[in-house]
Formats: C-alpha cells, sequence, structure tokens
C-alpha cells in the first residue's frame, strides 16, 4: 500500500493533497497517518497543537464528498467559537477548562461536508484577546522561523502549525487582525472576510458586536479561495449578509484582475512611523504591484484613529468582563485574579465600573469612523499598508502577564495599528507573504477592499503569488 512521506507532505498545500487521495495515489487514512507524524515531528518546539483528536478525525472521514476539492485535508481549529460535540473548547484560559458543548458549529459542519477532516484543536491566547500568543493555560505558541518570536494571535497556534506543514489549514478568526496577524508573523496568506460573508451560528449571531469574522490561513491563495466557496454564506438567524459572491471564489481567483487603483500608506494611523523592516516590505510590495501595471497612489482613508483604539480596547474590557462571567458559570470555575491573566483581570475589572451606556458610545465611535473611513473605496480598489507595525517580537513584549493594562493594550496597538479599521468598516482584508527581512522573518503586507470584494483581494493574491513565490520557502522547525 503507497505511503505519503514526511516530504511529500509538506510539499502539497491542501488542494494538491486532496488531489492525490482523489486519485488513488494515497488514501485518507495514509493522510491522517502523515498528519500525526507531521504533528510528532513540530509540535514539541512549537507547541501549536494542543489537543489531538485521532478518534474524531477517522470518524470524520465518512463524513465528506470524496469528490470534493478538499476531501480528506487536515485542519486545525483554534480552540474558540468552533464546537465539535462533546469536545472541550477552552479558549486558552484556565477557567474554561472542560468546557464542552453538544451542538456542532455551522461553519465545521460545512467544513466536514466538504471533505476537511478535524484533527485537533490550536493554541490561542486566553480569550484569544491578545495579539501574541502565551497563554498559562497552554504555554508559549512558538514562531517556527524563529522560536524565540511570537507567532502572533489571535490565531496564532493555526498559523505555526500551518507554516510549519503539520497541516496545510488552520482555522482563524479576526477581530482586530486575528487572521492577519499571525499570517504575516509567520509567512502565510491570511484572508479576513466581510462582515457577514460567514456562518456564525448556532452559538452566536454576531461576533464581538460585528468585529469579528472567520476563515482560515493556508500556505497557498487557492487552498483560501477553496475554503471560502465550500463554506461561505449565512446560516439560519444570521443578523446581516455580504454581497453576492462570485460564482466561484477559486475561479475569480484566477483571473487577471484589471489595472487596480491602490492606495498606500506607512505612517501609522494614529501618528508616528513604522518599523523600517515593514516600510520596506511595504514599498516593494507597491514597486512589485506597479510592475504589474497596477496604479499606486499615496492615500488613506480618514478617521479618527486614536479615538476608534481606545474604543476597541473599551470593546475588549467590556468583553472580557462579559465572557468571564459567562464561562464561570458555565463551568462552575469561579474566576480570580489568581487563575485569570493579570491585564485580562484588569481590563475586566475597569469595565465592570462602566454603565451600560459606554457600549452605545463605543458603537458611535465605530459608526464615526465608519462613515469618515469609508468613502475612501469610492475612488480607490485597495488601501496597502504593513500588515503590522513591528517585525514579529520576542515572547514577553506583549503579553496579558504585563499587568499594566495600559501598557498592555499600548504594545497591543504599536504591534497592530493597520488592520482594525477593516474589521470595524467590515471590509476584507488580506496579508500577503511578499518579504523577510535581514533576520530572515516573514513581515506581510496587507491589502483592504471594499465590501464584499474578497474576489478582487484573491485576483490580485494570485497574480503576486506567481510573481514572487512564497509556497517552496520553509522555517527552522518544518516537516522536511
Amino acid at each position: 500500500m503507497p505511503t505519503l512521506r514526511p516530504h511529500e507532505y509538506a510539499a502539497l498545500d491542501a488542494i494538491g493533497l486532496s488531489e492525490l487521495v482523489r486519485s488513488g495515489d494515497v488514501s485518507a487514512p495514509e493522510v491522517l497517518e502523515a498528519t500525526w507524524a507531521a504533528i510528532d515531528a513540530c509540535n514539541p518546539a512549537l507547541n501549536a497543537v494542543t489537543r489531538r483528536l485521532p478518534d474524531y478525525a477517522r470518524r470524520s472521514l465518512s463524513r465528506g464528498d470524496p469528490q470534493s476539492a478538499l476531501y480528506g485535508v487536515p485542519i486545525v481549529l483554534k480552540d474558540e467559537y468552533q464546537h465539535l460535540p462533546g469536545v472541550p473548547t477552552e479558549h486558552g484560559a484556565r477557567i474554561s477548562r472542560g468546557f464542552t458543548t453538544q451542538r456542532k458549529s455551522e461553519l465545521v459542519s460545512r467544513m466536514e461536508r466538504a471533505g476537511i477532516v478535524v484533527v485537533g484543536k490550536s493554541n490561542l491566547p486566553e480569550f484569544g484577546a491578545s495579539v501574541t500568543c502565551e497563554p498559562v493555560l497552554n504555554g508559549i505558541c512558538r514562531n517556527p522561523w524563529d522560536t524565540a518570536r511570537t507567532s502572533g494571535a489571535s490565531s496564532g497556534g493555526s498559523a505555526a502549525a500551518v507554516a510549519s506543514c503539520m497541516v496545510p489549514l488552520g482555522y482563524a478568526n479576526d477581530g482586530a487582525g486575528s487572521i492577519r496577524i499571525p499570517a504575516s508573523c509567520c509567512g502565510l496568506f491570511g484572508l479576513k472576510p466581510s462582515r457577514g460573508r460567514m456562518p456564525t451560528g448556532p452559538h452566536a449571531a454576531e461576533l464581538w458586536n460585528g468585529l469579528v469574522t472567520e476563515h482560515v490561513v493556508t500556505r497557498s491563495v487557492r487552498d483560501s479561495a477553496a475554503v471560502l466557496d465550500a463554506v461561505h454564506g449565512v446560516d439560519a438567524g444570521a443578523p446581516y449578509a455580504a454581497p453576492a459572491s462570485p460564482a466561484s471564489y477559486r475561479q475569480a481567483a484566477l483571473a487577471p484582475p484589471k489595472q487596480l487603483r491602490i492606495g498606500i500608506t506607512t505612517t501609522l494611523p494614529a501618528g508616528g512611523s513604522a518599523h523600517g523592516d515593514v516600510v520596506a516590505a511595504t514599498l516593494e510590495a507597491a514597486a512589485l504591484c506597479e510592475s504589474l501595471g497596477h496604479h499606486i497612489v499615496l492615500a488613506a482613508p480618514d478617521h479618527d484613529a486614536p479615538a476608534m483604539n481606545a474604543a476597541i480596547g473599551d470593546l475588549l474590557a467590556l468583553h472580557l468582563a462579559h465572557g468571564i462571567d459567562e464561562l464561570s458559570a458555565a463551568t462552575g470555575i469561579r474566576a480570580t485574579s489568581d487563575n485569570v491573566e493579570s491585564a485580562n483581570w484588569a481590563l475586566a475589572e475597569r469595565a465592570r465600573r462602566w454603565p451600560a451606556t459606554r457600549l452605545l458610545q463605543l458603537q458611535g465611535v465605530f459608526n464615526m469612523v465608519c462613515r469618515q473611513a469609508g468613502t475612501f473605496w469610492e475612488s480607490h480598489d485597495l488601501w496597502l499598508t504593513p500588515t503590522l507595525g513591528l517585525p514579529p517580537v520576542e515572547h514577553g513584549y506583549i503579553t496579558p502577564l504585563l499587568g499594566d493594562p495600559d501598557l498592555y493594550l499600548q504594545r497591543w496597538f504599536e504591534f497592530c495599528p493597520f488592520t482594525p479599521l477593516a474589521n470595524v468598516l467590515g471590509l476584507p482584508s488580506m496579508s500577503v507573504p511578499l518579504h523577510r527581512n535581514s533576520a530572515g522573518l516573514p513581515i506581510g503586507v496587507c491589502f483592504t477592499a471594499a465590501f464584499g470584494r474578497e474576489d478582487i483581494l484573491l485576483a490580485l493574491a494570485t497574480q503576486l503569488e506567481t510573481a514572487c513565490p512564497w509556497g517552496h520557502l520553509r522555517p527552522s522547525v518544518a516537516v522536511r
């Protein structure tokens, strides 16, 4: 019987693996065996996968369509929002130990119908609330390019698992950059879809007051497009929907984009300068786009970034307070300053002193920002920026264990000053892994499109991937 050797498994993206299975060259169980071997090889150095699900994975092979473009492809689920019956969803938090539900998330059901196989849960910061992945519960998740540095967050475990070739797909979600941040840190493609594009039920109608949307991190553009084809669309009870989608995102990704008008900025929206490495990456991306026939202009959406950042910080505090109460009630574990990370505890305690009208005040800030910035896409197809304000930082620089919530949030926005605007506006946005700095660390660049225009992003991403391939690049910790 054929076997799939480690270097063969690692060389294939999700579509490539599925093609191998559907051709009969290897079997889906053989892909699973290669997945376990890959996790054995890399996870001890990275701590990306926190729970393996071998029995669940074997059972799920029978749920998918054997003719699907994604049949037999393994995925890890970031350990929040996506629920499997009887399998704990612990949110990277000590007060969530053992939390389970008997209802499967709609997004997981759609993935499984497409043949995707859930093989495990991946690491994330406590409550998914940080931009680095260093939870007390499961320990630090390390970047496969440099294990002294962050893999990004909050989808850091998924990104590290995909970048090291443990799996080709990692479920991720994005409330202020949590798909794009780890994609940039780990050298992956990360697309945040439009608000309302992805299902959120049956456990939630909207996530983080509409700022969060869900998708995957991948090593190739076509994998991201194929997963979007398989899972997009509103589900029962959804509070809103994105504009109509093309017949196939995968086909849209293959269509050469028209000449695009791209506004570029490298200065920080709230004032100041970004790190030289991320500026250089963005300018190189602009030059590449120009060489491909696109029109680059210096321009940025006009909005009150300091007010927006402050509102996001306060929204984080409110959701921490509510989430801590909700999870503590569900598990019966009393939340205290001893079992909640210090800055998260301090932010939650701060929020408990606010009146209920504070949430409406924050919504007013977000509404103002939407009206200020939204007109930018009437005269530009895309906005190009660095994904992050800094290269991947060393562990300990941004963590709730800093204690001081104001210092924590200051560093939080220092690291991700560009990504949150797309979440507030609900726009599709992507990080593309076009650059490495002198230390060999990945530096992503970010493109944000008008509402509902994932097709433009995917078409440009394919064009960039063809002109400047990245799929062959491997970090120091990877399956070989």
